[in-house]
């Protein structure tokens, strides 16, 4: 794996197989074959999937279950909500989506900074052609609505990772325990159209029990800058 002019990494590799290890136990096996193509398989990840070693970002979105509360107005009593499954496919196929994962609710950066500012630039992405603005975390669904009520966010969708599922096979899952925090997202952003990626924004120094909270990459300023 080299360099190019850019600094960027290129995915061009020199030897016959790469055995790489990121978090919680995910091993990615790079295999050299047929003079330059490469098969990529990934555990917990389709061999459909492609990855970007510098960002540990694959292409395509994982279709997993989202387990949403969800207000019905046809339940009597002070907490009209339900269960609802809602999978990735359903929530993000046929659209252009635009998904920002944190590492939790109600913590400082993301809800001084990011949720609010992505609720306040909501139409500025509805008019390039955005369909939807998708918040995430690591979060059940009574902590996500919670936090969406207290910010008074009525157009960009909150949804809850409980178990992490999503997060872990997009590669994003990563140890804060040095916070108290278990497992959680790193900061990233993807821009989707019909459950694939077209483009990424994640905080640099991707790791476990990172003493820091890098925020800017996916601030929504530069996300819409970099629409336009």
């Amino acid at each position: 794996m080299s360099r190019t002019q850019s600094g960027k990494m290129s995915t061009e590799i020199s030897m016959s197989e790469i055995v790489y290890t990121y978090h919680v136990v995910h091993i990615t096996k790079l295999s050299q074959e047929n003079h330059g193509s490469h098969f990529l398989s990934v555990l917990n990840v389709t061999p459909t999937h492609q990855l970007i070693f510098e960002d540990i970002m694959i292409n395509q979105l994982p279709n997993v279950t989202f387990k949403m509360r969800v207000r019905d107005e046809s339940i009597d009593g002070s907490n009209p909500y339900r269960w609802e499954e809602l999978t990735s496919a359903e929530l993000f196929g046929n659209k252009r989506v635009l998904i920002f994962s944190l590492p939790g609710a109600f913590t400082p950066t993301c809800s001084t900074f990011q949720l609010p500012d992505f609720e306040k630039l909501y139409p500025q992405f509805k008019a390039i052609g955005i369909d939807e603005v998708y918040c995430m975390s690591v979060n059940d669904a009574f902590v996500m609505n919670a936090w969406a009520k207290t910010q008074q966010i009525s157009n960009v969708k909150v949804l809850p990772d409980g178990s992490a599922e999503f997060t872990r096979q997009m590669g994003m899952l990563v140890d804060k325990d040095n916070l108290g925090f278990g497992q959680r997202s790193w900061r990233y952003a993807v821009y989707v159209n019909n459950m694939r990626i077209v483009k990424s924004w994640i905080e640099p120094g991707l790791r476990d029990n990172a003493e820091d909270d890098p925020y800017g990459e996916t601030d929504p300023h530069n996300i819409l800058a970099s629409l336009v």
